[in-house]
């Protein structure tokens, strides 16, 4: 019987083994491949080693890490285009998400000057900007947009998760930002935006919660579980 090759995952960010994401992420991935059945080989990729050549082409997935502001924000955008453009599978978390939204947002809706408030405070179009109470070590229900591939992970509209986070997404933009492909599929107790999909892409996902982090009690994050499995048909 031919051996199953590995399937390789990009993560995307400046590792610290402070960042207790980072500790969860490998453990997540490790305990989704067991249960899904797949052996998983990752790779960490500083931001500041990302430029427009230095992406491989072998990466069956690619998940854009917490840990923002990135060494190299240039980096992290291209590796994320690179997932969207290329129709790789992509989960962002924390940084992720909030990187995603603004490469689509630059990207796609064509709103160049749209920067990262972390880095741009006072900029006209500052996408990113402070929530009005810090998600710092906190936990929230969430209710899932129904048929989305996130509820399909979970299987069911409502889930709880815990969040290291101090940014989301400005709500002057958020109506025209969610107008084309970029949906809202999870939102939190009081309504703010905490997950977005690409309806149109095989799998393209990023929530302000770090899922991951169920890792660290044991447990299989069911939106890792679907990402490997999406990786996996990546390679088929």
């Amino acid at each position: 019987m031919e051996k199953q090759r590995a399937l390789n995952i990009a993560l995307v960010g400046d590792h610290d083994p402070q960042i207790i994401a980072h500790r969860a992420i490998p453990l997540a991935l490790e305990l989704a491949g067991t249960q899904t059945g797949h052996v998983i080989r990752l790779q960490w990729l500083a931001t500041s080693l990302i430029t427009d050549n230095a992406l491989p082409e072998n990466f069956d997935g690619v998940w854009c890490v917490p840990g923002s502001p990135y060494q190299n924000e240039a980096g992290a955008l291209h590796a994320i285009r690179f997932a969207r453009e290329q129709r790789r599978p992509f989960l962002g978390t924390c940084g992720g998400f909030q990187h995603a939204v603004l490469e689509y947002a630059r990207n796609m809706m064509g709103w160049t000057n749209a920067v990262h408030g972390e880095t741009f405070p006072e900029a006209e179009r500052a996408l990113l900007t402070p929530l009005s109470c810090a998600l710092v070590e906190t936990i929230d229900s969430l209710q899932l947009e129904a048929g989305s591939r996130i509820a399909k992970a979970y299987g069911r509209q409502t889930a709880f998760e815990g969040y290291h986070c101090r940014f989301g997404v400005n709500p002057d933009f958020e109506k025209d930002l969610l107008s084309q492909h970029l949906h809202a599929v999870a939102r939190d107790s009081v309504g703010d935006l905490r997950a977005v999909e690409l309806q149109d892409h095989p799998f393209f996902v990023a929530t302000l919660f770090q899922p991951e982090r169920a890792a660290l009690e044991g447990r299989v994050p069911p939106l890792v579980s679907a990402f490997v499995q999406a990786c996996a048909r990546q390679m088929s």
